[in-house]
């Protein structure tokens, strides 16, 4: 082999080497560039708390119910939500369990106070009980719904 064979072979040798070298960098790069993962950005959330309605039984005047809650905040992906709760059916007990009452219908809502309430008269006492004459009783009030404005309409 002359020297000028073995210059060019020199030659082919040494760019081959380099550019295994740089595709095992760039392969090295690009895998390391996979096992890094950015790290996921925490949003902080403009959500205010959730403030929630009374518990409303679903029929009667104790046992399951629903309330809402709400919040605010402009990038809240959700503003109301219904949750399930529950009002002890005990409370009939202030009265005694011995006494039995007619009640009316509920009245309307009381918007300061957000009950409605209802008066019984005695309809019979057990066991030579003492009963009051007539009780009232108070219930949170269901959904309100707050009317809709009317716009005016404008003619042409």
């Amino acid at each position: 082999m002359s020297s000028q064979q073995y210059q060019q072979q020199r030659r082919k040798f040494a760019a081959a080497f380099l550019a295994l070298i740089f595709i095992l960098a760039a392969v090295d790069t690009a895998e390391a560039g996979k096992k890094e993962k950015p790290e996921k950005k925490v949003k902080k959330s403009d959500c205010g708390e959730w403030q929630w309605s009374v518990c409303v039984p679903t029929s009667g005047d104790c046992g399951l119910g629903t309330r809402e809650g709400t919040r605010t905040g402009a990038e809240c992906k959700q503003t109301m939500k219904t949750q399930r709760c529950k009002i002890p059916c005990n409370w009939k007990k202030q009265f005694g369990a011995e006494c039995k009452y007619q009640f009316q219908a509920w009245g309307e809502c009381d918007l300061n106070t957000a009950l409605k309430t209802r008066t019984g008269s005695l309809k019979r006492a057990l066991h030579n009980a003492d009963c009051q004459k007539t009780v009232t009783i108070s219930k949170p009030c269901g959904k309100l719904t707050k009317p809709k404005p009317q716009g005016k309409k404008l003619s042409f």
